[in-house]
């Protein structure tokens, strides 16, 4: 998902979408160590999707002091 995409979505629904990488991330290096990941560089593709979701989810954080 584009930073873009992820921009319109609310903070809940960002707290979501991060446990969810967090869960896949997981996943992935569990398949990983077992040797049955069949796609590594999914690793990384969600691992920035994690730092996505994080970095937008500051942003609104300092956005709301801002405006307070």
């Amino acid at each position: 998902m584009k930073a873009s995409e992820m921009r319109n979505l609310s903070n809940a629904e960002l707290q979501k979408k991060l446990k969810d990488l967090k869960a896949e991330l997981f996943n992935l290096r569990f398949q990983l160590a077992i040797n049955q990941l069949e796609n590594p560089m999914r690793i990384s593709a969600v691992k920035k999707d994690i730092a996505r979701v994080q970095t937008i989810l500051r942003q609104n954080e300092l956005d709301a002091v801002s405006k307070a």
